[in-house]
């Protein structure tokens, strides 16, 4: 206690010069050394330290992103195999539905097909005529006007033979009326063409 006592003999804080701080007792240096050691380490905590966890924060969620992205890479390529060979499966289906399209030179082809087709069925024919092509933007639609006269059984087998046929023929909008003996039919056939890109 007398040791402490001794450290601050003759220290007036109220006379504080410091430009006398050479002179000053040796307790009021080491509180003052202790004060600019406490105030030096608070400021570098605050600007270096602090500056320095926001930026390793920073990195730690970048990291946790960069974690979640290298997630979903790794099970994309886990499944690439089964994607490849999907998407060959889908290639290969769409080369035979592409088959089943008639080419520009096949066309009136179909239309003799859809011609006999009504002829074995015992139909009269009224119309059978190719209306204007409509593109869509992966294919062309090619509409058939059709006309034709019979029994209801004998359309039956007519609409069953177009159904059977090799090339992809879909029949819309059809109206059916008496006539005579019989009835007679109005339908639309559509067949498609794919829209090859330039």
């Amino acid at each position: 206690m007398d040791g402490l006592k001794k450290a601050f003999a003759g220290f007036d804080i109220n006379d504080l010069d410091l430009s006398s701080s050479g002179n000053w007792p040796i307790g009021v240096k080491v509180v003052c050394y202790i004060l600019i050691v406490v105030l030096m380490l608070g400021l570098g905590w605050k600007f270096y330290i602090l500056e320095k966890r926001e930026l390793l924060n920073r990195e730690v969620v970048k990291e946790a992103n960069l974690k979640k992205v290298y997630q979903d890479k790794a099970f994309q390529v886990s499944r690439l195999d089964a994607l490849r060979k999907q998407m060959a499966d889908v290639e290969e289906r769409f080369a035979e539905l592409t088959k089943q399209l008639p080419t520009e030179k096949e066309v009136p082809g179909l239309l003799d097909d859809i011609t006999n087709l009504g002829r074995e069925s015992g139909l009269s024919i009224g119309l059978i005529a190719l209306a204007p092509e409509v593109k869509q933007e992966f294919y062309i639609e090619l509409p058939i006007d059709i006309k034709v006269g019979g029994s209801y059984h004998q359309m039956g087998t007519f609409v069953s033979g177009i159904a059977a046929l090799d090339r992809i023929v879909t029949l819309h909008d059809y109206s059916i009326s008496p006539s005579g003996n019989g009835v007679s039919m109005n339908i639309r056939a559509k067949t498609y063409r794919y829209n090859e890109p330039k």
